[in-house]
């Protein structure tokens, strides 16, 4: 018997801004087409680390310390971080939490992990005034040892794989006025359109973008008209074209970008993109907020994407569900 409640899985925010954000990459990254936005550039893959899973740890604190900084905060002065990495056991977010030493909620959606943590502080910070941090990060020699092989392996990629971003991004988010308001953010579900290919994650995570995009346009009332842009991370060459497919709309391919493809030229080797939950988590740092901020833009969608499987989930035999969960980014004062 239903209860009469109407579900939403969108919360809307009237009072949470954007007050401070900080993005790095690897030498990849630096030599792509926002290589010049980049806060740091991490030339070293070990960032003078004895592991490559210690080097992103490394990078993670480094970004919240910027992004605290660029809020004008003190890392003392924030009240909990929200943060995620690929790596078992969230290791990397972790292990940086022994250093920062601030209160710290890991969260986990794949590559989608980046739009859960910012969606998340803003409930955080409209429940009242606090300093939050959000954000998210991955090492591309430690996610493919993990989920892959070991690069030493020297496996042949296919031309639909992605390139896990060295990269890490981070904001800060707080309860008042700001440069960037977070207007809303739509909570994904989980989509499963039946594919198999670890190799492919486009065509896995696509659906669960247009899932969300069309539950969060219909939660705000709005149309693709009202936004300079749409973002998806990281659905790259494949998964973009199936979005735009799906859309059948001329208006929202003209407004659609994709962070896979946004990070990398087409000249780097990374085939379909880029990929890793520090890639959203770096282009939304380093691109979308400048933009924002600075007038070019005025309201922007992103939409980040994670396949949702395992090496162990994929050897049983296993379809890859994905989800995509949806943040709402406006220039703000």
């Amino acid at each position: 018997m239903s209860s009469g409640h109407a579900p939403t899985s969108t919360r809307q925010f009237q009072n949470v801004a954007v007050v401070g954000h900080h993005a790095a990459g690897g030498r990849r990254e630096a030599a792509g087409p926002l290589g010049g936005n980049l806060d740091q550039v991490w030339e070293d893959d070990l960032a003078g680390e004895a592991t490559w899973e210690a080097a992103e740890a490394k990078m993670a604190v480094h970004v919240l310390g910027g992004a605290a900084e660029g809020g004008g905060w003190q890392l003392a002065d924030v009240d909990v971080v929200l943060g995620g990495d690929l790596l078992d056991q969230l290791v990397s977010t972790n292990f940086a939490g022994r250093q920062h030493r601030r209160p710290t909620l890991g969260v986990f959606s794949a590559c989608a992990t980046f739009a859960e943590a910012v969606g998340l502080a803003g409930v955080w910070c409209e429940l009242g005034s606090a300093r939050v941090l959000a954000g998210a990060w991955s090492h591309h020699l430690a996610v493919e040892r993990q989920f892959r092989f070991p690069i030493e392996f020297g496996y042949q990629r296919s031309p639909t794989a992605s390139w896990t971003a060295t990269a890490a991004g981070a904001l800060a988010i707080t309860q008042g006025a700001g440069p960037v308001r977070l207007r809303a953010f739509t909570v994904g579900r989980v989509v499963d359109p039946g594919s198999t290919d670890p190799m492919d994650m486009g065509t896995a995570m696509a659906p669960a973008a247009w899932d969300s995009l069309q539950r969060h346009l219909e939660a705000v009332g709005e149309t693709w008209s009202a936004y300079d842009r749409v973002f998806t991370g990281d659905l790259g060459m494949v998964g973009s074209a199936i979005l735009c497919d799906l859309a059948h709309d001329g208006h929202f391919g003209r407004v659609h970008d994709d962070c896979g493809r946004s990070l990398y030229r087409p000249d780097q080797d990374v085939h379909n993109g880029g990929s890793g939950t520090g890639c959203v988590a770096a282009v939304v740092a380093s691109h979308v907020l400048p933009h924002l901020e600075d007038g070019r833009w005025h309201r922007v969608l992103v939409a980040a994407t994670g396949a949702l499987f395992s090496p162990t989930s994929y050897q049983q035999g296993e379809s890859i569900p994905a989800v995509a969960h949806v943040i709402e980014l406006e220039a703000g004062r």
